[in-house]
């Protein structure tokens, strides 16, 4: 307990300097967290060949600073990229040896990873552009969902929200962890961004709370299938930087989804 709680506040020393700065600052420390990501998923595919990996580091790179001084979200990637791409990857079973143990199903594992890492950090680094303030939003929406959901579920909790992924994890937690995140970012929305429509934005929050536990078990299932505690032991006391990061990017991801539409 003593060593997650000091490496809780070392990350807090590091993080908020880095969010107060903005800029390239924070768009290069993002883009190093999202490759410590990109690692924690490749690390149990035992078959990847290290030609890959490193391929997949410069590409997913490439992915996260995509356009990164730009507020444009509904802005994709450009297809030329995207087909050189897929053609790397689809080639690479072909020039690979051993078929068996590295072929589409890799591939097709790998062609993901790297594409929502890259999509998912690339949401984290650019919502910054909206400032500061928007960006403790998002985080204060996964911290008090997830928080409210564990108190709720042990004191209220006797039916399993998804005992397969997550077997401690209940419904009446999940509810209270929601209405209290909801409660929670609507008030801080208000009182520090302002300039908002309340109804509006407390219905996104209800919506980014729901997202945010739908991401921790998507990360949880991931886990799950490797049959693995934690994705690295980056973080000591936390595990890696998913098992920290896995409903916040989620939830900055459901944003930018919101920005897009409204």
């Amino acid at each position: 307990m003593k060593k997650r709680v000091i490496s809780a506040i070392i990350m807090l020393l590091i993080f908020i300097p880095i969010l107060l700065i903005g800029g390239t600052t924070y768009a290069i420390c993002g883009s190093i967290v999202g490759l410590m990501g990109l690692y924690e998923l490749m690390k149990p595919e035992k078959d990847i060949p290290d030609y890959m990996k490193l391929i997949s580091y410069f590409i997913t790179l490439y992915l996260i600073l995509y356009n990164y001084k730009y507020l444009f979200f509904d802005e994709v990637y450009p297809r030329t990229a995207i087909i050189i791409i897929i053609f790397i990857y689809c080639f690479s079973i072909i020039i690979n040896k051993d078929s068996k143990k590295y072929n589409f199903k890799e591939v097709i594992t790998l062609l993901f990873d790297v594409f929502l890492i890259g999509i998912l950090f690339n949401s984290f680094i650019r919502i910054r552009l909206l400032g500061e303030k928007t960006v403790i939003y998002c985080f204060l929406i996964s911290i008090l969902t997830d928080t409210f959901a564990y108190l709720g579920g042990s004191f209220f909790g006797k039916h399993k929200l998804s005992p397969s992924i997550s077997p401690n994890k209940t419904i009446e937690g999940s509810v209270i962890g929601s209405i209290m995140g909801t409660v929670g970012a609507t008030v801080y929305y208000a009182l520090v961004i302002g300039n908002t429509n309340i109804l509006e934005i407390s219905l996104v929050s209800f919506l980014l709370t729901i997202i945010s536990q739908m991401g921790d078990l998507f990360f949880s299932s991931i886990k799950r299938y490797y049959k693995i505690k934690d994705y690295s032991h980056l973080i000591p006391g936390h595990g890696g930087v998913l098992d920290r990061l896995d409903s916040s990017l989620f939830v900055v991801l459901g944003f930018v989804l919101y920005l897009i539409i409204r």
